[in-house]
């Protein structure tokens, strides 16, 4: 399995690495692992939700819709 640093995940998804860390930090992300003070996140991972906002709320249900293949 490909793993990512904070750094490269908050890259990939458009947020910084302290938010990642929290994600890690909290288990919202699924496959997260902690070695000494650097988390490996999975390089299929989704983005946790934000929860601030709708906006953020329907591009995750959309984006989990591609993944299982079900139509809105």
């Amino acid at each position: 399995m490909d793993y990512l640093t904070v750094k490269e995940a908050g890259a990939k998804w458009g947020i910084t690495s302290r938010m990642v860390n929290y994600y890690c930090s909290t288990g919202r992300i699924t496959g997260a692992v902690k070695k000494g003070n650097l988390w490996l996140i999975p390089s299929d991972a989704i983005k946790p939700l934000d929860g601030r906002t709708k906006k953020e709320a329907k591009n995750h249900e959309n984006q989990m819709c591609n993944i299982t293949g079900e139509q809105l």
